[in-house]
């Protein structure tokens, strides 16, 4: 069982940075593959990126590749969302996700543990 804790969301303007955070607690957190999702008002939760459980392997959605870099640190528990170039359509409650001993999948419904979600809102 793990639980999840985001944290980094905030108000910037387009163009700027942000770095999410994703704390986790429970046993054997890296045989877990993370990702992370949004859902903006009205709209239905979309993939973001994902990262397998050595780090080794990661995924993006089109729109955020090459902005967006998705990283792990095992000792910390912890993985990271660094958001580079934002722009007003990454306007989204960003939520961590975490499914055990497989590769991780942009079907949100696989994942096993979700977090509460961290606000992101760019302004233009």
């Amino acid at each position: 069982q793990v639980q999840l804790v985001e944290s980094g969301g905030g108000l910037v303007q387009a163009g700027g940075s942000l770095r999410l955070s994703c704390v986790a607690s429970g046993r054997t957190f890296s045989s877990y593959s993370m990702g992370w999702f949004r859902q903006a008002p009205g709209k239905e939760r979309e993939f973001v990126a994902v990262i397998s459980w050595s780090g080794g392997t990661t995924y993006y959605t089109d729109s955020v590749k090459g902005r967006f870099t998705i990283s792990r640190d095992n000792a910390k528990n912890t993985v990271y969302l660094q958001m580079n170039s934002l722009k007003p359509e990454d306007t989204a409650l960003y939520y961590c996700a975490a499914r055990r001993y497989a590769l991780g999948s942009s079907d949100p419904a696989v994942y096993d543990y979700w977090g509460q979600g961290t606000q992101v809102t760019v302004s233009s």
